[in-house]
Parts: structure tokens; sequence; C-alpha cells
């Protein structure tokens, strides 16, 4: 792939100055924070709100629950951030002209839409290992300190299901001219997944059925291993094929 050093170089030095990485970060740091906040307050502020109302006596919240709270926050904000973050991956370039002239140089069409993923899922790396880093930190001081090993795990799993999210957006960016039109596929895709998601049968093979097994990993309980690896399975084929689909795309298009 030629000139996929310099073009990686390019990517990640804009994702610094156009302040998307720090924004991401910051976005997830929150997420981190909030979720085991929320894990151990809610149940006492629902109380204080409802007071004589609340007729159903709420569960004292564990370590479960900040885990839980992470995913449910994860999945809608961190999936939300990884289609803002590649639906102008491709179009906005070729809205800009500068694709093409990027692709005038010594650099071929397969080292531009590496570069342009490899900073993507590094940035959404980096993100994701913040929110579990700060979510395990929070949960050990409020609750008790959750086994490393399996927050590790859940954090991997969790960066999985958002590259499989912003991979689609990807492809969509790339078979379009506009940012706008890309994000409204992504979301678009998003919610249909998710619906098809609920159908235990086929879930299990989309990035929704990751959650179960990477809460077993974070309480460090028995995982259902052939649970863990369809998931695995199921949401690399979407990755691979999403990104399969964008290379077999751009490298037809006219720029």
């Amino acid at each position: 792939m030629s000139g996929l050093q310099p073009l990686l170089r390019k990517e990640l030095l804009e994702s610094w100055r156009t302040r998307r990485l720090v924004l991401v970060v910051g976005l997830f740091a929150f997420v981190g924070i909030l979720s085991p906040l929320t894990a151990r307050y809610l149940p006492e502020i629902l109380e204080l709100a409802l007071g004589d109302q609340l007729t159903v006596p709420i569960p004292a919240p564990t370590a479960a629950d900040a885990v839980l709270q992470l995913q449910k926050n994860l999945g809608q904000f961190g999936a939300l951030a990884a289609i803002i973050l590649a639906m102008g991956a491709v179009a906005s370039e070729k809205e800009r002209g500068t694709a093409g002239f990027i692709l005038t140089k010594p650099a071929s069409r397969s080292a531009f839409l590496a570069a342009k993923l490899a900073s993507l899922a590094a940035v959404l790396a980096l993100a994701t290992a913040v929110a579990v880093v700060l979510a395990w930190a929070y949960t050990a001081v409020l609750f008790a300190a959750p086994p490393v090993v399996g927050w590790i795990a859940m954090g991997f799993l969790a960066w999985l299901a958002l590259l499989a999210w912003a991979s689609i957006t990807f492809l969509a960016s790339t078979v379009s001219r506009s940012a706008a039109a890309a994000a409204g596929i992504g979301f678009t895709a998003l919610i249909g997944v998710s619906l098809v998601a609920a159908i235990p049968p086929v879930g299990r093979w989309l990035p929704a059925g990751l959650d179960g097994p990477a809460q077993a990993l974070a309480a460090g309980t028995p995982v259902d291993g052939a649970a863990l690896a369809t998931a695995i399975v199921g949401t690399v084929v979407v990755i691979a094929g999403t990104i399969g689909a964008a290379w077999f795309a751009f490298r037809r298009q006219e720029l």
C-alpha cells in the first residue's frame, strides 16, 4: 500500500488539530465517570424524589449495575460518536476535492482508505480505554475493585462493537459524496440493526450479542464460550464485509 505511513500520520495529526480526538476522548471520559455514579446513586435519587409514590423496592446497587450502565452509555453515546467520526471520513474529502488531489501523488486508494480506518480505530480505541479505566476506578471506589483482566476484555469487546458501527458509516461515506447522507445511513443502520438484534437467533451474531459475554467477563463469572465466539465472529464479519465493500466501491469511483 503505497503512501500508507504518511497518510496515517496525516489522519492522526488532523484528528488532533481539529479537536476530534480531544472531544471524543472527553465524551468517553464523561461516560466512564458518569456510569458508576449513576449506578450507585440513582436508586437513592429516585427514593428521595418519589418518596411514598415508589411502591416497588429498589435493589441495592452493585458493581454489576455499573457495568450495565457503562455498556448502555457506550452503546448509545459511543455508537453515535463512532458514526459522527466516520461520516465524513471519505465523503468530505470527495466533496472538497482533496481526495483526488491526494491520490495524484504516489499514494494508492487502498492506502488512502486504510489510513482513515486505522486512524478511526485508534481514536475509538483510546477513547474506549479512557472510559473503561475511569469506570473501573470509580467502580472500585463506590463498590469493590472489579477483576482487571475481565474489564480489559469487556473494553475490547466494547471497542469491537463501536468499530462495527463506524465501519458501516465508513462504507456509507465511501459510496456517497455527502457526510450528512453517510450519517443518515449510519443512524438508520444503528436503529435497524438494534431492532433486528431483539430476535435472539439473529442478535447473537450481531454486535449486541457481545453484551452478555462482556458483562460476565467484567464480573469475573463463567462465560458462555460459544456465545462469545459467535458474537465476535458475527461482528468481525460485519466489519470486514463493510470495509471490503468500501474498498470495492472506492477503487471504481471517479474522483
